[in-house]
């Protein structure tokens, strides 16, 4: 590890690596210090950011993995000539890695419907993009519950 420059924090401490410097370097030494219980050592503002932001990185995940559910939800009832067996295993490994995201973090599930909205928005120009149909062929408001998300079934030809 290299140690760099940096200004104190508020408390006068002032740790070896840079947050700005070097994440990786500073992220290591922070756990170290704080499993050290040395609390003198901890960049305790850059490190509760790095804290929220992992929370909103999990948040986003399930964004993500809500807007890959139903990318393919609308594909599939807009170009039903279309659909593939790909479409429907896409949405199943989105559904498991949602659900996984669920089982870990718990308290996401407040967060379900604000998820949902913000998924929508971004999968409905993806399925304009993806089918060539223009972006007002699809409802601007999601048409599609929880339920649909997580349950829904998908029949496709195995042979596609």
């Amino acid at each position: 590890m290299t140690a760099a420059t940096t200004q104190p924090s508020p408390d006068g401490v002032q740790p070896r690596i840079a947050y700005a410097d070097d994440l990786y370097g500073w992220a290591m030494e922070q756990a170290v210090a704080l499993r050290a219980g040395d609390v003198s050592a901890l960049d305790r503002e850059n490190l509760a950011e790095e804290i929220e932001s992992l929370g909103r990185s999990e948040f986003y995940a399930l964004v993500e993995a809500w807007r890959g559910i139903l990318l393919h939800m609308l594909t599939t009832d807009y170009q039903s000539e279309r659909r593939v067996r790909e479409w429907a295993l896409t949405i199943e490994g989105e559904r498991g890695r949602a659900a996984y995201l669920l089982a870990d973090s718990p308290s996401l599930t407040s967060r379900l419907e604000e998820a949902m909205i913000r998924a929508y928005c971004g999968a409905r120009l993806d399925a304009a993009r993806d089918t060539g149909l223009p972006v007002e062929t699809f409802p601007e408001a999601c048409p599609y519950t929880r339920d649909d998300l997580l349950t829904r079934d998908f029949p496709v030809d195995p042979t596609t």
